[in-house]
């Protein structure tokens, strides 16, 4: 039931009774405005900023008509406000504005000392509150901090990022005092939570809808804002039949290198090679052709090879983008036929995303949408593949021309979830739903409907906590927090530059991280010579199949874990605090994660660590290699290389499992 509440100067709508809404004279709901943008993009990073900007406050009000699930209120001279309630939410759309208004703020009361967790996928702060959070679908950067290799980025090409820089923003979040919000629009958004008592949700369009809504519990709130921005897709039953292997290099090098892991004991269940396109070598690395037909110099039989590979049950997946390669025979036929970005002087536009130009697949464009999909589905999907990474997607720009007239600053968060939709209409279309998968690291609110999986994106293959191993723990759980599931990283990050190479350690404590998440996949890095890989030497070969074996032993829990999201919304890898609500302490921990409702994980995330510290909340708690027992709060444990801090619930279901794969998995 929802009631509006008239006071002096202004009025409060409640939801089931609790505060939803407040406006007033001092501190009105709303305000409209209008401004020009002035933005400067470099390669994939954009700098935000507006001109003549105009700002016009809500004041006088009256209230229109009322129901118990309906209220309308007319903000003299200014908008209409409609607010209905709909599964125990508030959803308040907006009418009767003048369409010369690009500017939109939006205030929500807050709790002085609440924590507030989502905004998408979060590298560097889980806990928002005391933050000024910007949303905009672009390159998470290089460093992304304070230090010298973010500066050494930005000098090469604006490439270093910010703290809030991510591939995939969502402007929704949930609350510790059970509360979720979600901007219905695909503006750029700025969610700002630096006053304790008020939130203010700011973007630039008026938007479709706001949501607000209250739970009685956290996984409630969670599970209600994953339905609202929609769930993934269920993975393939055979995701957990082995790691998907991270090789290239042509046929004789993957077969070689799947060859070797498998003797070693790896449990392999696909082969995920980048470069069956072709391979290009750039002045940043080991990068790929861009025409996505198979390169028949260092793949010439990769059907027979496709074919070879699943009749000793380990799959083929390969490697999109929506970019064309200029020199590309796809190139050549989507530029004739007008399914590219545009420049306003009608050129096709090209992108440079680190040395060279690409042009960018026109999604808006029915045709265009259309052949992308046929070019997955008989280059891809047509020899076999039974998946692919699905990259890229942030790198629209924001005076690009689109089919139909469609607004690039509103086009630009939305081109993630067509990418998304392209990707998963043509598995549908080629009857393999539910057999092949894609992944992402690009998003906005509604991606998560099309898209089986993500992964974290280009992290730095060091210990960094802004751009290394630890950023994937809190960005997995803002991602969890914004209503997502199926999330991974690349085992010992991606980007290598200057000194920053891949040490063994990292990698070994990077796929121990791995063997808790639900996807495990390894990643050459864009310079594979320069780091240590699986294969490096005998010890992090052994230290890798143990992983793997243990991940594969956990396939039950997986299963059940992402059946878990399917059914409620509560992500596989979660916030230690969801389950354990009163301790608020709990809220400050951004390092160690629940995995299903059973497991609590707290990788090593520093190097030449053998003890590490986890903070156990009050429960019956036994530790997975030793079974010492333990009843809550800080613990210091052994780690030593393939025994990372792990603890189950004594009273799991699963308890069983966990003690058999103690016993059972290869000790090293």
């Amino acid at each position: 039931m929802i009631r509006l509440e008239a006071a002096e100067d202004g009025f409060a709508v409640y939801l089931d009774g609790r505060r939803a809404l407040v406006h007033s004279g001092r501190a009105p709901l709303l305000e409209l405005g209008s401004a020009e943008p002035a933005i400067r993009q470099r390669k994939g990073g954009f700098t935000i900023r507006q001109k003549k900007r105009t700002r016009v406050k809500a004041k006088a009000w009256k209230q229109v008509s009322a129901r118990d699930d309906f209220i309308d209120v007319e903000f003299e001279g200014l908008i209409r406000m409609t607010v209905r309630e709909s599964a125990g939410a508030l959803r308040i759309t907006f009418s009767r504005y003048d369409s010369s208004y690009n500017r939109f703020l939006f205030r929500l009361p807050a709790s002085q000392g609440e924590s507030v967790f989502g905004c998408g996928e979060q590298y560097s702060r889980l806990d928002l509150k005391g933050s000024r959070v910007p949303l905009w679908s672009e390159e998470q950067g290089v460093g992304r901090g304070k230090d010298l290799i973010t500066l050494a980025a930005d000098l090469w090409g604006g490439a270093g990022g910010n703290w809030h820089t991510t591939y995939f923003g969502q402007p929704s979040f949930v609350t510790s005092d059970r509360s979720y919000a979600h901007v219905n629009t695909t503006a750029y958004c700025v969610l700002d939570f630096r006053r304790p008592r008020v939130t203010t949700l700011s973007s630039w369009a008026v938007p479709e809808e706001l949501v607000v809504g209250f739970a009685d519990d956290a996984p409630s709130a969670v599970g209600a804002l994953s339905a609202l921005v929609g769930r993934q897709p269920k993975l393939p039953s055979w995701t957990w039949d082995g790691v998907w292997l991270g090789v290239q290099g042509g046929a004789a090098e993957i077969r070689g290198k799947l060859d070797s892991a498998k003797a070693a004991g790896v449990k392999v269940g696909a082969v995920w090679a980048q470069d069956w396109c072709g391979r290009r070598v750039t002045s940043f690395g080991k990068q790929l052709q861009w025409d996505w037909i198979h390169d028949k110099a260092l793949y010439p039989e990769l059907p027979d090879d496709i074919a070879r590979l699943r009749r000793e049950g380990v799959r083929f997946l390969g490697y999109i983008n929506p970019f064309l390669s200029v020199e590309g025979a796809l190139y050549a036929e989507a530029s004739a036929a007008g399914y590219c970005v545009r420049r306003q002087d009608g050129t096709d536009y090209l992108v440079t995303v680190t040395t060279f130009p690409a042009a960018m697949v026109d999604l808006y464009n029915p045709a265009a949408f259309a052949w992308i999909k046929s070019v997955i589905k008989r280059e891809m999907l047509g020899i076999g593949m039974a998946g692919w990474m699905a990259d890229f997607g942030e790198y629209l720009p924001a005076d690009a021309v689109l089919h139909g007239g469609r607004d690039p600053l509103l086009a630009h968060n939305e081109y993630p979830v067509l990418w998304a939709k392209a990707n998963a209409e043509a598995i549908k279309e080629a009857g393999k739903e539910g057999e092949a998968v894609f992944f992402l690291r690009s998003g906005w609110a509604g991606s998560s409907r099309h898209a089986p999986a993500f992964w974290a994106g280009d992290q730095l293959v060091d210990w960094s906590l802004t751009d290394g191993l630890p950023s994937v723990i809190p960005a997995a759980l803002s991602l969890g927090f914004s209503g997502s599931g199926a999330w991974h990283s690349d085992i010992g990050g991606y980007t290598t530059v200057a000194w920053i190479k891949r040490s063994r350690e990292c990698f070994m404590r990077w796929a121990e991280l791995a063997a808790f998440t639900p996807i495990m996949r390894t990643h050459e890095g864009n310079r594979p010579e320069s780091n240590a890989q699986f294969w490096s030497d005998p010890a992090i070969l052994a230290h890798f199949a143990r992983m793997s074996a243990i991940w594969t032993g956990l396939a039950p829990y997986h299963s059940e874990a992402m059946a878990q999201y399917a059914a409620d919304g509560v992500p596989p890898m979660r916030h230690t605090w969801l389950h354990y609500e009163d301790e608020p302490g709990l809220r400050r921990l951004s390092y160690q994660y629940l995995y299903g409702r059973d497991l609590l994980v707290a990788p090593v995330t520093k190097p030449g660590k053998e003890l590490s510290v986890a903070y156990l909340p009050a429960d019956h708690w036994v530790h997975l290699w030793t079974s010492r027992e333990f009843r809550g709060g800080e613990v210091t444990i052994e780690a030593p290389l393939g025994y990372p801090p792990v603890f189950y619930r004594a009273e799991s279901p699963w308890a069983s499992l966990f003690e058999g794969l103690r016993r059972s998995v290869k000790k090293l």
